[in-house]
């Protein structure tokens, strides 16, 4: 039995029809917990339309801060990408919305928590994993799974029979999430992965045909992994992406329109706006590149991979994930520095990039004169690195 669930309410269509739904199939009481990852103006009128629709009690709280430090530049210096391209924003705040959502639900004395995810989707993954990693005695109860409802028009028919105001019509029924760090755009029309988005759809990021016609040069300073300063300027984590990001923005940076493999084993198309990420990922590859020893780039590299499908999973909250923290964290001790970018058009591009723990030695890479290097012991070098494949080759000879 369900006598107070703790409800993830975002204010979008699936979780404004889930107050009344689960007040109607489980006669529990609903607390409404939406968390401000920087969404900007979909937090307006959030509490009154919960209220309205049955929420007893609303959490409305600002999380950027421990978003930004905690999840993001973890994330940054990880330098994970998912399957190359998706820069995981919506993937990487489900943990931190669901470890706060388990908090609430203990200081409410609620017995479950419950989230808007479908059940084809990765999100019920995460919200889910975190529940059972945080609050492993709570109930967990996904609408998507249970009603009877068979999809997006379904919905707003039932929002429209209880008169609960919806931010999406058949007009226009893609889903998009947005906070901090990107936004996404996936459903409706996006579905055909042939079909071209209209300009009209993105907020972050200007089309690169129409941004200006001049290079905008930027500088970004790091200190141990961490993004610090823009051109010269210091700033707290939250500020410093929301500046990259109107600098991105303006610039055409940060699009990515790709077709991406879900853990559930269905392939979905997604449309991702990500100025500040894109900008601070090229920035932070370009100074490892000055900073780190080659097996440790190399091997990093691959951890990247690994860290990526667990964020991307769900797997925030494990052992692995803490232990590869453990890793990138002493890789991350040298990679400070400076460098410089140009922005044109939707291309990021490293002009720059100096370290005062930069292992680049002009006299050892230099083509001209120098005295460390005697190019005669290269010689050796080959001769005992190239000496399997020398082997192998006169055995084939014979």
């Amino acid at each position: 039995m369900v006598r107070k669930v703790v409800l993830a309410y975002s204010g979008g269509l699936d979780t404004s029809i889930m107050i009344p739904w689960l007040k109607e199939n489980y006669k529990c009481e609903v607390i409404a917990f939406a968390a401000d990852l920087g969404q900007a103006e979909e937090l307006k009128g959030l509490k009154e339309k919960a209220l309205k629709t049955g929420a007893t009690k609303v959490y409305i709280e600002n999380l950027q801060d421990e978003f930004a430090k905690d999840f993001l530049f973890p994330m940054i210096k990880s330098g994970a990408v998912y399957e190359g391209r998706y820069l995981l924003g919506t993937s990487v705040a489900r943990p931190l919305i669901a470890k706060r959502q388990v908090e609430i639900a203990k200081k409410e004395n609620a017995d479950a928590v419950a989230h808007g995810a479908t059940g084809k989707g990765n999100d019920q993954v995460r919200f889910e994993l975190t529940y059972k990693a945080l609050g492993p005695d709570l109930k967990i109860i996904a609408p998507w799974r249970k009603w009877e409802l068979k999809g997006r028009n379904e919905e707003i028919e039932y929002a429209r029979k209880r008169r609960i105001p919806i931010p999406v019509s058949k007009a226009k029924p893609y889903s998009s999430d947005r906070n901090l760090w990107h936004i996404s755009y996936e459903g409706g029309i996006l579905e055909n992965p042939w079909f071209e988005p209209n300009e009209e759809m993105f907020i972050l990021t200007c089309s690169p045909e129409k941004a200006p016609n001049k290079p905008q040069y930027l500088e970004i300073d790091f200190k141990r992994g961490e993004p610090i300063a823009v051109n010269g300027r210091q700033m707290k984590p939250v500020k410093l992406i929301q500046t990259l990001n109107l600098i991105g923005g303006r610039n055409g940076i940060g699009r990515v329109d790709m077709v991406e493999n879900r853990l559930v084993g269905i392939k979905s198309r997604g449309v991702y706006e990500t100025p500040a990420g894109t900008i601070l990922y090229a920035a932070h590859q370009a100074l490892e590149s000055l900073t780190l020893d080659r097996d440790t780039l190399h091997y990093k590299q691959l951890v990247a991979q690994r860290y990526a499908e667990l964020i991307y999973y769900g797997q925030w909250f494990t052992t692995l994930k803490e232990a590869l923290d453990t890793f990138i964290n002493q890789t991350q001790k040298n990679v400070s520095g400076t460098v410089r970018l140009k922005l044109y058009k939707g291309n990021v591009t490293i002009v720059g990039r100096k370290s005062p723990r930069s292992l680049y030695r002009p006299d050892l890479a230099t083509f001209e004169k120098e005295e460390i290097y005697n190019q005669k012991d290269a010689e050796g070098f080959i001769n005992l690195f190239g000496l399997p494949i020398k082997v192998q080759a006169s055995l084939k000879h014979k």
